[in-house]
Parts: C-alpha cells; structure tokens; sequence
C-alpha cells in the first residue's frame, strides 16, 4: 500500500520530530510512505468569516496539488466518522482488497479544510470532536496507521 499523508504546516519542534521519523521507519516494514507538507497561511487573532475562506482556500489549493489521480482521500475531519483502531484497521484492508493501493490522508491547519479539499475527500475521518494542533495530529495519524498495519497483520500492539 501506499500511503500519502498531506499536512498544512511543517514539523518543527525537534521531539516531536524524532517521533514521527521513528513511527515512519516502523511503518517502512508495511508501506510506502510519502509526506507532502503545504505551508500555512498566517491568520490574523481577529479574523473575519472572509479572510478565514480566504485563509482555508489557499491552504486547499496547496492541498489539491498534491492528490493524485486514483488516490483513495480521507480528510482528517471534525465533523467526519470516529471509528475505533478495529474498525480503523478494517478501513485500511477493506481498502487493500478493493484495490485501492494508494491513499492519501489530509490534516489541514487550524482553520480546518477548504469545502474543496472536502469534496474531494472520499471519506472524512475524526479522531476527535476535540482540536490537535497539527504537529501533534500527524504523530497520532502515523500512530493509528501503523496500529490499523499491525492489527491486520494479527502482530502484537500494546492496547
């Protein structure tokens, strides 16, 4: 499988940095993994329903470059389906066996997702009706992948 994650914003903070190269090493033994980052645009504190589309579409078309044709998208959404790492797991196989080898997940910025990038979503995926900011979703994404690989593959994982 090959999987693409597009994420608004750049990890920065040099732990949190460590622990996504150590869970895209894991991940080495069971896909291709591929990170796409798209910058975020600066919002200002006080920001106006019109500057926040403003905001939300430009990080989309950012977002749009970077999804392939044939490509499987889960948007990471707030407003999406919570599933657990089972149901999670069975998600990613039923996908493998429908022939859908390429998926590419999209964590938005703190504005969330431009109606844009939703539509082209396949499926809309919510960890939480809680915020994460961004760096710290990508670890939880990458965490829940690599749990869903070791799930099918019937491996231990501590619960």
């Amino acid at each position: 499988m090959q999987i693409t994650i597009i994420a608004v914003g750049k990890m920065k903070e040099a732990p949190m940095v460590k622990v996504m190269e150590e869970y895209i090493k894991r991940l080495g033994k069971y896909c291709r993994l591929n990170i796409a980052e798209v910058p975020d645009e600066k919002a200002p504190e006080n920001i106006s329903q019109k500057e926040m589309e403003q905001v939300k579409r430009t990080e989309g078309n950012g977002i749009l470059k970077h999804i392939s044709e044939g490509q499987y998208v889960i948007a990471l959404d707030i407003k999406g389906k919570m599933l657990s790492s089972e149901e999670f797991a069975e998600k990613l196989n039923n996908l493998a066996l429908k022939g859908e080898s390429k998926v590419a997940f999209i964590i938005g910025g703190s504005l969330g997702l431009s109606d844009e990038v939703l539509k082209q979503a396949d499926f809309r995926l919510s960890f939480s009706p809680m915020t994460f900011p961004h760096q710290l979703m990508r670890i939880i994404l990458l965490e829940q992948i690599y749990r869903a690989f070791k799930i099918n593959k019937g491996e231990p994982y501590h619960k």
